[in-house]
């Protein structure tokens, strides 16, 4: 098998087109909980707080910026993809649960039906 098809082969499994898909829409989703992070919940929660501007908050050390305002707020993006990657993950395996397989019979051997059949004769005498 030559390097393109072994390529190909490998490119066209369901798990990586899969997982492309998650990537591509993981990133979208990523863009979205920015916005609503930067634009709705930060804004509201520097006014709970007391008119704070959580990207303005930074230390100054000698010439450099410590800007640990962008760094709450990207803890605060963190816990919210988190969380709803959690709800994800924890819908799935709700509905990957299976109800528990009967018992299957147990194959009986030759003797174990002839011990079965004379044991039913018995009991009808």
């Amino acid at each position: 098998m030559s390097f393109f098809s072994e390529f190909k082969a490998f490119a066209m499994k369901g798990n990586v087109i899969d997982l492309a898909v998650g990537i591509v829409i993981g990133a979208a989703f990523g863009k979205i909980v920015n916005s609503l992070v930067e634009a709705i919940i930060m804004p509201i929660v520097g006014i709970l707080i007391g008119k704070v501007d959580f990207k303005g908050l930074l230390v100054k050390v000698g010439d450099a910026e410590i800007k640990y305002g962008l760094f709450i707020q990207s803890v605060v993006e963190f816990i919210i993809v988190a969380f709803a990657i959690f709800l994800v993950v924890k819908a799935i395996n709700r509905m990957k649960k299976e109800e528990p397989a009967a018992p299957a019979e147990p194959v009986l051997t030759t003797q174990e039906k002839l011990l079965m059949e004379i044991r039913d004769e018995l009991k009808q005498k």
